[in-house]
């Protein structure tokens, strides 16, 4: 694991990112700025310089931090690689505000539920693959090794079982209920995961839609909550592009006129007084 302070800068990485990739600057050069403005006594600056490096060779910037797997995350090599698909489904600016929330989560709390639930809401609020992203989170150090056999348990029968019934199986909520019908010296036959109120969520949630689950989740786990895409309207644009055809459907249609009536006048368009032709000889 990273101390706090790497995840600060992290999240001041991706966030500057975000905010100056609208303009007019390369990503590379936008790396180089980050790079003097990260702090020095982190080891955020020898990543980023190796990250630029990467890109002026390959033009991409996964492969780069999954070879810098000490320092990113596996999640967070999975995020940029699935924004940097020829697909176009999910961007770039996107993946960074994604990046930059768990980053300040990461930095402010350790709290491995909440970590799994934006992670997860990740996957399913942009449609990312599930396979790799789910063997993507089982790799984070965060997690236990508990909890990576239970993320990759998730990988196999998500689809097939329903996620609520998957959280509320490894709740300490499912041991209450196993007391009080077989008697007290019942015992989960699984470790323990979630507390019992994450288990009580996920009781009232079963066959419901996954993404009421999650909208309590992070009310009562104060995780962040998932970016989306933003969508750009381009009906402001439109406005005047129309506009702009239109008169010039108005001028073709006076000019059809004025040459069936009379032929058109071409002395209007003169912009200067008339001369007579100069005499070369």
């Amino acid at each position: 694991m990273l101390p706090r302070e790497e995840f600060v800068e992290q999240a001041y990485l991706f966030r500057i990112l975000s905010e100056r990739l609208g303009l007019d600057i390369t990503l590379q050069d936008l790396l180089e700025q980050c790079r003097f403005e990260a702090l020095a006594t982190t080891k955020l600056p020898m990543a980023i310089g190796f990250l630029s490096t990467e890109l002026k060779h390959s033009g991409i910037m996964a492969p780069g931090m999954k070879r810098l797997q000490h320092y990113f995350t596996p999640f967070q090599t999975f995020v940029v690689d699935q924004s940097e698909q020829d697909s176009g489904q999910f961007d770039f600016k996107t993946a960074l505000n994604i990046l930059r929330l768990e980053a300040e989560f990461r930095a402010g709390s350790d709290n491995r539920q909440g970590l799994f639930f934006y992670q997860f809401e990740v996957l399913c609020r942009n449609r990312l693959n599930y396979d790799r992203g789910l063997k993507a989170m089982s790799d984070d150090p965060l997690y236990s090794p508990e909890w990576r056999d239970w993320i990759l348990i998730v990988r196999k029968q998500l689809g097939i079982i329903d996620i609520a019934d998957l959280i509320y199986g490894r709740s300490e909520e499912f041991v209450h209920y196993r007391k009080r019908h077989l008697g007290e010296d019942a015992e989960a036959e699984y470790p323990i995961l979630f507390g019992e109120r994450e288990g009580k969520i996920a009781f009232a949630n079963r066959g419901k839609e996954p993404l009421f689950l999650f909208a309590a989740m992070q009310r009562h786990l104060g995780y962040p909550a998932v970016p989306k895409r933003e969508v750009r309207d381009n009906s402001l644009e439109m406005i005047p592009q129309m506009h702009r055809r239109l008169e010039r459907l108005e001028m073709r249609l006076k000019f059809m006129e004025d040459e069936q009536r009379q032929g058109i006048d071409i002395t209007k368009f003169y912009t200067g007084p008339t001369k007579p032709p100069i005499d070369l000889d």
